[in-house]
């Protein structure tokens, strides 16, 4: 059931009060009331509201409301202008559901209450994500309300941290193949696996978003972005067991400003290298941004090994960002590796990284490092790092009696320059 709302009523009303002294111009007049008119259809075209109430849903938490909301998606995708699909406060059980488009109009899910995933893994029947966006142009995500995957019936069964050729759990959210989108204003809690995932999409805003997991969750990476252009995460919250962000392959201008991160992995462009034909990474700009208690800062990760011609990392900058006990403030590892087992021993795991890394800048990075060594930067040998810059770092280690440190390996120069605590080793 779609409802309209629209203010061109009021401009309607103004007209048909006006004093006959007021008419003086007759084709004004018409102008104007002709106008209003128009005005009046595009407001009720544009504003339909789409209640899942309407369509079915029960919101009692147990019951499976996912047919409910797909036919609500359906109807509001098929409706020109801005149509807004709403879900209003109260418990909503969702089974793996595909919001497809493309649609007619510019699409709004208002969340005010919360989706919670299935525990038991068996209703995903093989599907990889619990609510997929997908091939939707124009679409706004937003309303106060929570996705919660209800990661902990799971957690312990990924065996992702221990093998490499595990099968991953779902993903909370995924927005693939997607353009025009901004999700702002809601909360992503305990995922199973990812909480978002970026994949094949553009022009992608993340802001004034909660992302939440235990530190021990596995895997609960907050935002991944792979194949991507023109991501922006700006002024949001991350505190996970992975990654607060990562940067896969094929990724290009994303920009992050305003980011917390905490407990969790730091912010991680890779990892990279682990399979032929990756596309490059290219273009990220890290500003602004605080890290608190986390394993790492911001950091480069790529393989040992992999297949030629590796993948180039170019064009990063990070900047203004403020260090509270750090394990690795500032690292690059092209010896990346996470598991202790014999795939980390393999020959061909002992072979340099061939992804190439050039044109890094660190600037103005400050705080506690929880770590004696705060800059590491452990480039290929088989690829050194070119025209990586250090600039203005000033970062002390917990321990106030004894003074941090820098470690290079494999850097073919650079520049640095500005206060340099630990001292620079480029």
């Amino acid at each position: 059931m779609a409802r309209h709302s629209c203010s061109a009523h009021r401009v309607m009303s103004l007209f048909l009060h006006r004093r006959p002294s007021d008419m003086a111009f007759p084709l004004a007049a018409l102008f104007f009331l002709v106008t209003a008119r128009w005005c009046l259809q595009v407001a009720h075209a544009g504003r339909q509201v789409f209640d899942v109430m309407d369509f079915g849903a029960i919101a009692d938490g147990e019951t499976d409301d996912s047919k409910a909301f797909l036919r609500t998606w359906t109807k509001a995708c098929a409706s020109p202008g801005r149509p807004s699909v709403v879900v209003p406060k109260g418990e909503y059980r969702l089974h793996p559901v595909v919001f497809r488009g493309p649609c007619k109009g510019y699409m709004e899910l208002r969340l005010a209450g919360v989706l919670r995933a299935p525990d038991d893994l068996a209703a995903f029947r093989g599907s990889h994500e619990w609510i997929n966006f997908a091939s939707v142009d124009g679409l706004l995500v937003t309303g106060g309300g929570t996705f919660d995957g209800r990661g902990a019936s799971s957690w312990h069964l990924n065996e992702c941290p221990r093998n490499p050729n595990c099968t991953p759990l779902p993903v909370s959210i995924k927005l693939g193949r997607v353009r025009n989108v901004t999700i702002t204003g809601v909360t992503s809690l305990d995922s199973k696996f990812f909480h978002v995932i970026i994949i094949g999409s553009q022009d992608v805003a993340i802001h004034r978003v909660t992302i939440r997991a235990p530190r021990d969750s596995p895997n609960t990476d907050g935002v991944h972005i792979q194949a991507s252009s023109n991501v922006r995460i700006t002024d949001t919250a991350v505190a996970t067991g992975d990654d607060c962000v990562s940067v896969g392959p094929g990724s290009a201008d994303i920009t992050m400003s305003g980011v917390s991160c905490g407990p969790g992995h730091g912010i991680s462009v890779g990892s990279l290298g682990r399979r032929p034909g990756e596309q490059d990474v290219r273009g990220l700009r890290v500003s602004n941004c605080t890290f608190a208690g986390t394993a790492n800062g911001v950091r480069i990760k790529t393989w040992r090994g992999g297949v030629r011609p590796g993948s180039v990392v170019s064009g990063l900058v990070f900047e203004d960002i403020v260090m509270r006990k750090v394990r690795n403030p500032i690292i690059i590892d092209q010896e990346y590796c996470p598991y202790s087992s014999i795939s980390c021993r393999h020959e061909s795991a002992q072979l340099p990284s061939v992804v190439k890394i050039s044109d890094v800048k660190f600037k103005n990075i400050r705080g506690v490092s929880a770590t004696q060594v705060a800059v590491k930067l452990s480039c290929s040998g088989a690829n050194p790092c070119h025209g990586l810059e250090l600039r203005d770092i000033d970062l002390s280690y917990v321990k106030r009696s004894v003074a941090t440190e820098s470690r290079c390996a494999n850097v073919a120069g650079g520049i640095a320059g500005g206060t340099l605590v630990p001292p620079s080793c480029i």
